[in-house]
């Protein structure tokens, strides 16, 4: 299960060209690398996915997962195109 706020992923999607409904179907990349978010985890434990989306762009994903009752939702914080560098380590792990 997925959410965010609305207003972020509307600036997202102008910013990156990303919508946080493509983002969500990056989790379903079983090469994705997944890795904590040190930098931006003041006030709750961030990570970054880097993962192939449904629409076969490779986009890095920020997110954090919260407890909902007795389900783990994830929150998607942002997402964008991967750079040069984020590909290649990407294409790396496929070898």
């Amino acid at each position: 299960m997925f959410e965010w706020d609305a207003k972020k992923a509307l600036l997202n999607l102008t910013k990156h060209g990303v919508s946080f409904d493509e983002a969500g179907t990056a989790f379903l990349d079983p090469n994705g690398l997944d890795g904590e978010d040190i930098e931006h985890s003041s006030s709750e434990p961030r990570q970054l996915r880097v993962a192939e989306s449904a629409f076969a762009r490779l986009l890095v994903i920020a997110y954090t997962r919260r407890r909902r009752g007795h389900e783990t939702v994830t929150r998607i914080i942002s997402a964008r195109p991967a750079s040069r560098k984020e590909k290649k380590k990407y294409q790396e792990r496929e070898d």
